[in-house]
């Protein structure tokens, strides 16, 4: 198990690119199942849990061919349906979370599907409701294995439906997507998720001859089409990336560039960066964050602490809040950090707490973070990172801590972040790995 190493207090300098899309590139790779032919799609991120997406692919008869760094050619001309009912197939859908879109693209092309309940972060619960009730809704009816620990889908004709969902789930919307394209009829989704990484799916199927109107809005509907061709498509920035490198740049209070950071797709972030007091500047398409010796939290008007939330979109990602809690930690001012949609995310703020952070954690959703106006800094932690973005918020507060701190269980952030201690080297940390 690998192990950073932060030495803290180094201003960071010069400019950083963000990564492809992690959310975004494990929907598009699972979409390349709907078509024999060729999708070619470009700016993946060399990360652990696409690296996992991509090989299982590879394992169950795509053909994968690597044109350039971040650009892949993938042809699902012959599945392999041995392997989709191997215990290796269950095993390693099992390890990844972004494995549950397989089901609908593989209802849509072959019928069938049996599929493990898949594991990812320990962030707290995370149903998948949502994904089922759809393709029951789309004609698949579906069973548990108690020997497999696996549930059997059966959807050789589906239809296409009106269905109104009981929550806007990202993965959910892209699963149903994906298996009514190709569905008998027409398909309304009511409740839909509208993340700029559905809108980007919607296109790619578009573009693969896919009929799918309403696209950027919560209502969408999908005329089935008896077939896909390929296509070509290219990820958006990763807009959790360019939230941590603000974060980076605030809490270290360094002048810092964020390059093609894709602002028209980041919807309120900037924004709820800037009621913490940091100033942003858009230059084309890239972020400035000037130096900052203080930034002060906004109050709202009637002067009450400001409430920072996750919405489903356009309103606030839940994948931020760990950053922007950290970022709190040494600003002007109180703010009450509200994490909706998982009970366990807040768990690490313990370790911030150590390190000298004044958090009130009021129960598993909720904490109060009291800033310190950067007047003391956090102190040195030895650390263990429980999920991407805590482990990410983790990294954030050891590069602004005094003295070396180190973070195990590494191989949390490489699932969502690119090469990231050589990355940050290159603009003034000081990271090291120890395997």
């Amino acid at each position: 198990m690998a192990t950073f190493v932060i030495e803290g207090g180094h201003k960071l300098h010069g400019s950083i690119t963000p990564q492809g899309a992690k959310n975004e590139a494990l929907q598009v790779l699972c979409a390349v199942l709907l078509t024999r032919e060729t999708v070619v799609i470009d700016n993946i991120p060399n990360i652990l849990d696409v690296n996992n997406l991509i090989d299982l692919l590879g394992s169950m008869g795509v053909t994968v061919e690597k044109l350039a760094k971040g650009k892949y050619a993938f042809t699902a001309a012959n599945l392999d349906t041995a392997y989709l009912r191997s215990a290796d197939f269950l095993k390693k859908c099992n390890k990844l979370r972004g494995s549950v879109m397989l089901i609908g693209p593989l209802l849509a092309r072959l019928g069938e599907v049996t599929y493990a309940k898949p594991g990812g972060d320990k962030i707290g619960r995370r149903r998948l409701d949502t994904h089922f009730q759809g393709m029951v809704n789309l004609g698949a009816t579906f069973t548990y294995d108690q020997e497999l620990l696996a549930y059997r889908f059966d959807g050789k004709h589906l239809k296409g439906a009106y269905m109104l969902l009981d929550e806007a789930s990202v993965t959910g919307t892209a699963n149903i997507i994906m298996a009514a394209v190709m569905a008998k009829g027409t398909t309304t989704i009511y409740n839909a998720a509208c993340e700029p990484y559905v809108q980007q799916l919607c296109r790619l199927l578009n573009n693969m001859g896919a009929k799918i109107s309403g696209v950027g809005s919560n209502l969408l509907t999908i005329e089935g089409v008896s077939s896909l061709h390929g296509a070509q498509h290219k990820l958006l920035p990763d807009m959790i990336e360019v939230g941590s490198f603000i974060g980076m740049a605030a809490i270290t209070g360094s002048e810092l560039r964020i390059k093609e950071a894709g602002i028209k797709d980041l919807g309120i972030i900037p924004d709820a960066f800037r009621r913490l007091g940091i100033r942003i500047e858009e230059e084309g398409d890239d972020l400035v964050i000037p130096a900052q010796e203080h930034y002060q939290i906004e109050s709202f008007l009637d002067g009450s602490i400001l409430t920072v939330a996750d919405a489903p979109w356009p309103g606030l990602t839940p994948d931020l809040l760990s950053v922007l809690l950290v970022v709190a930690t040494q600003a002007k001012g109180s703010v009450l950090i509200h994490q909706k949609m998982f009970e366990s995310r807040l768990f690490f703020v313990d370790k911030l707490i150590d390190m000298g952070a004044q958090i009130i954690l009021c129960d598993p959703h909720r904490a109060v973070v009291i800033g310190h106006d950067h007047t003391r800094q956090l102190k040195r932690n030895n650390m263990t990172s429980p999920d991407i973005r805590a482990g990410i918020a983790m990294l954030i507060a050891a590069m602004s801590a005094e003295g070396t701190s180190k973070i195990d269980h590494i191989d949390q952030i490489d699932r969502g972040y690119e090469d990231i201690e050589h990355r940050l080297n290159a603009i003034g940390a000081c990271i090291r790995r120890e395997e």
